[in-house]
C-alpha cells in the first residue's frame, strides 16, 4: 500500500493517476514528479518499489504544498479577501458565485436549496 501525504493511493491506477488522489497534485503535477523521480507513467502504483516511494515523497515534501497545508493557505486567502471586504470577499461572506456567473436561474450550488417564498394574499372585501 502506497501512502504518501497521508494519503492511501489507489493500488490499481498507472501512477500519473493515483498521485491526483492527493489534494493539490493535478495531471500535470503528477506528471512532472513522476518524470523528476524517474518512473514511468505507465507504471501502476502497486508496482513502485520503496526507492521509488521514497523519491516521490522527497520530491512532494520538498517542492510541493499538499494536503492539510494547501487548504489551510487557501483558507486564509480567503479569509484576507473577506477581512478587506473586496468584491470576492463579499461574494464569499453572502455564498453567492463570485466570477461573473448569473444567479436568477442557476448557482444552485452555492446558494444551497431552493427557498420557497409565498406570495401575498390579497384582502377580500
Amino acid at each position: 500500500m502506497a501512502r504518501i501525504a497521508g494519503i492511501d493511493l489507489p493500488k490499481n491506477k498507472r501512477g500519473v493517476i493515483g498521485l491526483t488522489y492527493i489534494f493539490g497534485i493535478g495531471r500535470s503535477t503528477a506528471a512532472y514528479i513522476l518524470k523528476k523521480a524517474g518512473i514511468s507513467e505507465d507504471v501502476k502504483v502497486s508496482e513502485w518499489n520503496d526507492d521509488q516511494l521514497t523519491a516521490i515523497r522527497n520530491i512532494i515534501n520538498e517542492e510541493v504544498k499538499v494536503e492539510g497545508a494547501l487548504r489551510s493557505e487557501v483558507q486564509l486567502n480567503i479569509k484576507r479577501l473577506m477581512d478587506i471586504g473586496c468584491y470576492r470577499g463579499l461574494r464569499h461572506r453572502k455564498h453567492l458565485p463570485l466570477r461573473g456567473q448569473r444567479t436568477k436561474n442557476n448557482s444552485r450550488t452555492r446558494k444551497g436549496k431552493r427557498k420557497t417564498v409565498a406570495n401575498k394574499k390579497k384582502a377580500t372585501k
